[in-house]
């Protein structure tokens, strides 16, 4: 018998708290088991709020028999698990919010993208706060709060040493971040339960959004995309090993994303320089996945130096991407890319006035080419650019002046 998850704390509880003093109702949506239940009762039930869970058949039947009926015998403060699944329950919840509109009065989560489902997005506009919960990030796994994002657009990084991650490495990478995966006793354990997690998401979440009959296409179409991680998005690719068109596979992969699966990376772009590729970057949505899908373990990582690259990058992505979820000021993602091969793996943005830029490498060196695509976005970002990082697999934290900095990249989630 698997041991019990252990508790890891999770830094979006303060944002959680602040949303429910104003908001009438608080949406927290991320992927299944990525622990929005254990969050939501963690702040929920100390504060008086009931427990109604959408995953038991029976409570779903009758919400969407009768959803006026069900949403006005509901306790002053209500969490609803899981509420994709009863999307038919949104208009009762709209008018029981309009009758009574007091902060704090529902806790939703929900395993669908939900500004990728406008149906459900649209409903509660103006009376809903919609908060994203990610699997663990590796602050979070070693109980410690990191600043890596405050400390890049400050551009605080100190000059130092600290010590190689090595085969760490891909440890962390093959591990991801969900929590029963990572209470599993042995690799071979973690990544069966996420191919376990990856056909449910497919077979209940997936089939709750949409009625396509082709179920047995996504997980090999999910796996394809995962061999491709932090490449340009290319439907003709994804399109070769099966034989569906390619709005089909568009179409799967949209719904990929809104069980979030996959994510796309939209590319930067500024309005005086016409020369950038438009095209976004696919990413799987935790490398715990990815590697599972592939066959993967760490050494078969470590020896693969073109997977090691390309799974770092997708990591530190997702890791970037959960930190930023904890902040109070929202931060957009990118990546960079021009026509004459210059590139940065990601771009941060904080609001209209400041840019970043991280490269991702899995060296244990920085050269002076690593530093091209930086470059050319401080010369494209201009007086917004606030520093560019290249984070590798070294020992030490280096000034190259300018706002440029190569840093180890453990020092992502390390806090001193």
């Amino acid at each position: 018998m698997a041991k019990a998850a252990p508790r890891f704390p999770r830094y979006l509880v303060p944002r959680l708290r602040e949303a429910l003093a104003d908001s009438p109702a608080v949406l927290v949506h991320g992927p299944r088991q990525c622990g929005k239940t254990t969050l939501a009762r963690l702040v929920g039930e100390p504060r008086g709020y009931r427990y109604v869970s959408f995953d038991d058949e029976a409570v779903a039947t009758a919400a969407r028999a009768d959803p006026v009926g069900f949403v006005s015998d509901l306790p002053a403060r209500t969490i609803l698990d899981e509420v994709q699944r009863v999307p038919e329950i949104f208009t009762s919840l709209k008018a029981a919010i309009d009758r009574r509109r007091t902060a704090g009065r529902f806790i939703l989560t929900g395993s669908a993208n939900v500004p990728l489902v406008p149906a459900l997005a649209e409903s509660l506009a103006g009376r809903m706060a919609i908060l994203r919960l990610h699997p663990l990030a590796q602050g979070e796994i070693e109980g410690r709060r990191p600043r890596f994002i405050e400390r890049l657009f400050r551009a605080g990084f100190k000059t130092g040493v600290a010590d190689r991650l090595g085969p760490e490495l891909a440890d962390r990478i093959t591990a991801g971040g969900y929590p029963a995966a990572l209470a599993r006793r042995s690799a071979a354990r973690r990544r069966a339960w996420y191919r376990d997690h990856v056909e449910a998401q497919i077979q209940r979440d997936v089939r709750d959004l949409s009625r396509i009959r082709s179920l047995d296409t996504l997980p090999r179409l999910l796996a394809f995309a995962a061999a491709q991680t932090g490449r340009l998005v290319n439907v003709a690719d994804l399109a070769s090993p099966f034989e569906l068109t390619r709005q089909t596979i568009h179409e799967h992969v949209t719904l990929l994303e809104r069980v979030f699966l996959l994510e796309r990376l939209p590319a930067w772009h500024a309005n005086r320089l016409s020369r950038l590729v438009k095209r976004p970057k696919l990413h799987v949505g935790d490398t715990g996945v990815a590697c599972a899908l592939l066959g993967v373990d760490a050494d078969r990582i470590a020896a693969d130096r073109p997977l090691l690259g390309a799974l770092l990058e997708t990591f530190v992505f997702q890791e970037l991407r959960r930190q930023a979820s904890w902040l109070p000021e929202p931060v957009e993602f990118f990546h960079f890319r021009d026509r004459d091969d210059f590139e940065v793996d990601i771009v941060l943005e904080q609001g209209a006035l400041a840019v970043a830029g991280v490269e991702v490498k899995a060296a244990a060196t920085v050269k002076e080419s690593d530093l091209r695509g930086l470059r050319k976005l401080r010369a494209v970002a201009g007086k917004r650019f606030v520093a560019g990082v290249v984070l590798y697999d070294g020992s030490a934290g280096i000034a190259f002046g300018d706002g440029l900095f190569a840093v180890p990249v453990r020092k992502l989630w390390e806090t001193a």
